[in-house]
């Protein structure tokens, strides 16, 4: 390596760069002598994919290179050879309308090895197979030590225990530490490689970003506006005086642009003030004559202001039976109903509440979210089950009566977002009904809540409201950083589980 360098540059390989091309692959490959591009197979990369040649160059001069074609996933799938897949040295192969970008080299000059120019050239593959919607990137990566070890070792053992650093592979060791993963062994791949037994390995890294049918209008978005209403309890004197304050909060949160307005669990409760000389599970069951209405208000909210409202929570009757409701009120017009699934023992002895049987994700026009009542998200098993589901965003309305009971809440709702690798938005009511039984007091602090990783906020919290304080709380999150966060986190949760020793599985699908 050269004592000093003073400038490293990666950019598109130029045919006048073919000299310096020549002579760094030659050094590169000293073992296979001859092998090496000529003039005639640059020229016609450079005419075909100009955009798929890279080259990193020291102080001026090419030291490494990284070669790629564009082809269709059905000639990956099949067996092939390096023959095969170049088009016998053709390039026959590239398709510019293909879906894969296959490498068909990669290297560094020995000097200039350890200086992670190589991590370079496959960042910016990444970068371009991104930037050009591909959904992978894959190769047929050499094995040069597996030769010293094929008398004792299938290439299958070879693999695993490079996989497990009991050994080390020049090249397939590298190529692992990239991200990259084993798609199966490839026999009599590259003619010649002897130090390979002629093995290689093809590999796989696929583009989170892909999409697979891009669209010109109602594009996914990337960055989703929460608006969470953290609810003042108040004296109402008629179901009209609730309309007109949750239109005021809707307004509210949909003139900042929010795609999603989530209301607090029972914030409906003020209504119940008329029927205080009732026992309180008859005064429930009053409160629950209420729903219908106002699910029918809520689903115009979400039409004439644009926007996905999640209903908090309210009593609910069917066949007789008490349930804890709320609605996911699509700005399309359409609505879903969502219960509590695990009530509590004030609700169950107080008001004879059951909880509700149906776990699921909800489709919308921001991705699929997940919606749990206040003592659900304590559960842990009840959110993995929907970010198995690919939930990206989990929303908790709740009420608590004390802090203690809010910090229940709060922390298994921060350890939802980070074992579920997915943010957690929570809103509940403050305040009090001193003329509403078994409902007389309130303590919130409405938050949104992320993952805990270098992408995201390092105590975990995005955004929290003033605690006891009636206001809305305006939140952006980033679905692309979970993307990144699955595949490339610190950490990747979802996907380091063991489930070779436990599962988690709905017992009524």
């Amino acid at each position: 390596m050269q004592a000093k360098i003073n400038k490293v540059e990666l950019r598109n390989l130029e045919f006048e760069d073919y000299k310096e091309l020549k002579n760094s692959m030659v050094e590169s490959y000293p073992e296979m002598v001859g092998s090496y591009w000529r003039e005639h197979h640059i020229e016609k990369l450079l005419s075909l994919f100009p955009e798929g040649q890279l080259v990193i160059l020291v102080d001026g001069k090419v030291v490494g290179s990284a070669l790629s074609l564009i082809v269709d996933e059905s000639l990956v799938d099949k067996n092939h050879n390096y023959s095969d897949i170049t088009g016998k040295y053709t390039f026959s192969t590239h398709n510019q309308k293909g879906d894969v970008l296959y490498g068909i080299d990669i290297f560094i000059h020995p000097n200039y090895r350890g200086l992670r120019l190589g991590r370079r050239l496959y960042d910016a593959r990444k970068e371009l197979c991104e930037q050009l919607n591909l959904k992978a990137i894959v190769f047929a990566g050499r094995i040069p030590n597996y030769g010293k070890h094929s008398a004792a070792l299938t290439p299958k053992n070879y693999i695993e225990k490079v996989k497990r650093k009991e050994l080390h592979d020049s090249v397939l060791s590298f190529q692992l530490s990239n991200d990259f993963h084993v798609i199966r062994v490839m026999k009599n791949y590259l003619e010649g490689d002897m130090d390979s037994k002629e093995f290689a390995v093809l590999l796989e890294w696929n583009n989170i970003y892909y999409d697979e049918s891009p669209k010109l209008i109602n594009l996914a978005k990337s960055v989703i506006r929460l608006g969470l209403v953290q609810w003042q309890m108040r004296q109402l004197n008629n179901i009209e005086a609730l309309f007109e304050q949750c239109e005021f909060f809707v307004d509210v949160v949909s003139g900042y642009g929010s795609d999603f307005a989530l209301f607090p669990e029972l914030f409906t409760a003020p209504l119940m003030a008329d029927y205080n000389h009732l026992s309180e599970a008859e005064a429930i069951r009053e409160l629950a004559r209420h729903t219908d209405p106002i699910h029918k208000r809520f689903k115009e909210f979400a039409i004439s202001y644009n926007i996905n409202i999640i209903t908090g929570s309210m009593p609910y009757l069917e066949n007789g039976i008490l349930y804890n409701v709320g609605f996911l009120c699509k700005r399309d017009g359409t609505s879903e109903m969502y219960a509590k699934i695990h009530v509590t023992p004030n609700e169950v002895q107080h008001w004879g509440m059951t909880g509700g049987s149906q776990i699921k994700t909800f489709d919308t026009d921001c991705g699929k979210i997940g919606i749990v009542i206040c003592y659900d998200v304590e559960f842990p098993e009840l959110s993995r089950l929907l970010a198995d589901e690919g939930m990206n965003i989990l929303f908790v309305p709740f009420l608590t009566d004390t802090q203690n009971a809010y910090t229940r809440v709060k922390h298994c709702a921060q350890a939802r977002a980070i074992e579920n690798e997915c943010y957690v938005a929570i809103a509940g009511c403050v305040g009090n009904l001193p003329k509403v039984n078994n409902m007389d007091i309130q303590y919130a602090q409405s938050a949104v809540f992320t993952p805990s990783d270098f992408a995201f906020p390092s105590n975990g919290i995005k955004a929290e409201a003033t605690p006891n304080t009636e206001m809305t709380l305006i939140v952006d999150v980033d679905l692309d950083l979970l993307k990144e966060l699955h595949e490339h986190g610190s950490v990747r949760i979802l996907k380091d589980r063991r489930t070779d020793l436990y599962d988690i599985k709905k017992i009524n699908p």
